[in-house]
């Protein structure tokens, strides 16, 4: 499975943006798809994760962030709205033939987007 990550990009707090990440290769629809995103000086952090309809999500992000899937288009999607500096970080979509909130179980990374949320 290859995944493209596209949508990051720079919005003020208080904002909204819509990263999506393509994937090409067979039986999308068997993986756990998911959102991790790393800051600067941090470790890589769980975000979502999706693997039929419904979601996980981290604390930090319930109620703010929503990820969906669409398994016709082979594309998974993180809806992002009121946005924080916080939420500040490199985001990246990953794919796991398991159920997990973990980056270890997770074989397929995609390449990242930055997303940067001002003040």
């Amino acid at each position: 499975v290859q995944l493209q990550a596209s949508g990051g990009g720079l919005v003020q707090a208080g904002g909204s943006l819509r990263l999506s990440c393509a994937a090409s290769g067979r039986s999308f629809s068997r993986y756990t798809m998911a959102w991790f995103r790393q800051a600067p000086g941090k470790e890589r952090e769980f975000v979502a994760a999706i693997r039929w309809s419904g979601g996980t999500y981290a604390d930090s992000v319930k109620g703010r962030f929503t990820i969906s899937r669409d398994n016709v288009k082979n594309t998974v999607y993180l809806q992002m709205n009121s946005l924080k500096p916080e939420d500040t970080a490199v985001y990246y979509c990953a794919a796991s033939e398991q159920i997990a909130t973990m980056a270890r179980y997770y074989d397929y990374w995609g390449q990242g987007t930055q997303v940067t949320v001002s003040s």
